[in-house]
């Protein structure tokens, strides 16, 4: 079994845009892009611990702001067990993170995202 922990340097930066982006959108109240993007940061750093939780920690915030009791509590539920998971290297790759799907559902990854997991993980 292989163990996660940190996100690799050359990774980050790619994960970090897509955060960054959706900061922006959110502030902008552009909610569905805004989205798009913590889904997209999810893929990019699930299956490391920190940047798992942060992105489901976002997505918690997010669902307050929007006020949608289904994302709260899913949020809750994802970052009690999503940083563990990452841990020992069991999550459902290409998840998107959100209530809407089943948390341990594996999902396709959009090919760029796949392109930078293939060169930078």
């Amino acid at each position: 079994m292989k163990l996660y922990f940190n996100i690799p340097k050359t990774l980050y930066p790619f994960y970090r845009a897509e955060l960054d982006t959706a900061k922006q959108l959110l502030r902008e109240g552009k909610l569905q892009e805004c989205w798009r993007h913590y889904e997209r940061a999810h893929i990019l750093g699930q299956r490391y611990p920190l940047q798992h939780s942060y992105v489901h920690w976002q997505m918690l915030k997010f669902g307050i702001k929007i006020k949608s009791t289904k994302e709260v509590f899913g949020q809750i539920t994802r970052l009690v067990f999503g940083g563990i998971k990452s841990f020992v290297g069991t999550v459902p790759i290409g998840n998107t993170g959100g209530a809407n799907v089943p948390p341990l559902k594996p999902m396709e990854i959009p090919d760029d995202l796949q392109e930078i997991l293939n060169k930078h993980s």
